[in-house]
């Protein structure tokens, strides 16, 4: 599960949000699976945002393995498949978003707003490239706007021109709602198929895992 503000990390939060224990450590640390480099023990936050960030990896391996996951990607035309990672991660929120009161006794407006204030409450520990783009993130309610396919291909469109000028040259990326479009309803029941899986997988690795002893202070920021 890829993202592409630096080159290529996850780009679904609300998965990884979802997934994460009913704490602001966990989702914390299941956001910050990306931003945080190296060995988890190493990394300076809490018992509990590094269960998170540990969670946040197994997940991606999880993922990237799994048979739906791999099948999906199979669906991506050639001239975009290096990007199918990509295109999953934001297809796979956008039917966690239509369909989240499956998964979710709260309504997905009330998810969000709790995670945006939570974030502004901890502002202070995330890393410097996480709290850049906060405001923008809740501003546009990154989200909620999964919920929508128009949601979807604005940010795709986005990071396509991101990628245009970071390494200043046309990619294949723009237009790729169409690859979604085009293969909806099989993507939509590979989907359906893969998400009890993960979420079973992390119950599992949640009940099994450990959290490691207390590390000394640090200033997260410099991350």
């Amino acid at each position: 599960m890829r993202f592409i503000f630096d080159n290529t990390k996850t780009m679904n939060y609300l998965a990884h949000l979802y997934l994460a224990e009913d704490t602001d450590e966990s989702r914390i640390g299941n956001l910050l699976g990306d931003f945080v480099k190296g060995p988890v023990a190493d990394s300076p936050y809490s018992p509990g945002i590094r269960k998170g960030i540990k969670t946040h990896r197994k997940v991606d391996v999880f993922t990237d393995s799994h048979k739906k996951f791999l099948e999906s990607k199979k669906l991506i035309s050639p001239e975009r498949r290096r990007f199918a990672g990509v295109i999953l991660d934001l297809t796979f929120d956008h039917f966690l978003a239509k369909n989240w009161r499956s998964y979710s006794d709260s309504e997905l407006g009330s998810f969000t707003q709790g995670v945006y204030e939570m974030l502004r409450e901890n502002s202070s520990i995330l890393p410097v490239k996480l709290v850049s783009f906060l405001p923008r993130m809740i501003h546009e309610d990154w989200l909620g706007s999964y919920e929508k396919l128009e949601g979807v291909s604005l940010v795709i469109e986005r990071l396509s021109k991101r990628l245009e000028r970071k390494f200043n040259r046309q990619n294949t990326l723009q237009g790729a709602i169409r690859e979604i479009e085009g293969n909806y309803l099989e993507l939509e029941q590979n989907f359906e198929e893969f998400f009890p899986d993960v979420i079973k997988y992390v119950d599992n690795y949640r009940n099994t895992a450990t959290i490691p002893a207390e590390l000394p202070a640090a200033d997260p920021a410099s991350n």
